[in-house]
């Protein structure tokens, strides 16, 4: 065992990353569990799909996605001046980029 912690991938979130690190051993391996069982359904669902798109569903048609946004990039809904508005946001290294999307509906 090394005495330093491991340090997290790029793709997680910086959130998320805060979180795990709060949780206790017990928890970490429940986590750990969970992901790897839901990494595998998503890759057998992702094989059993028609092959019409390769993107995973984020819930977002891949057409309304700007060139300019990587794949893996989520919609993130932010407040500001009391009006809702949805960007999409991706990690690129350390930092985290957004790009307006346009106005959140209720």
């Amino acid at each position: 065992m090394s005495s330093t912690p491991p340090t997290p991938p790029d793709a997680l979130s910086h959130r998320l990353v805060e979180e795990l690190d709060d949780l206790p051993p017990d928890s970490l391996r429940d986590v750990a569990a969970y992901a790897d069982a839901l990494a595998e359904f998503r890759e057998t669902t992702d094989r059993t799909t028609d092959g019409e798109d390769d993107e995973p569903d984020t819930g977002t048609k891949p057409e309304s996605r700007p060139t300019d946004v990587p794949s893996k990039a989520t919609i993130t809904v932010k407040e500001i001046n009391g009006n809702r508005y949805n960007y999409w946001q991706w990690r690129d290294g350390e930092q985290i980029k957004s790009k307006y999307k346009g106005p959140a509906e209720e």
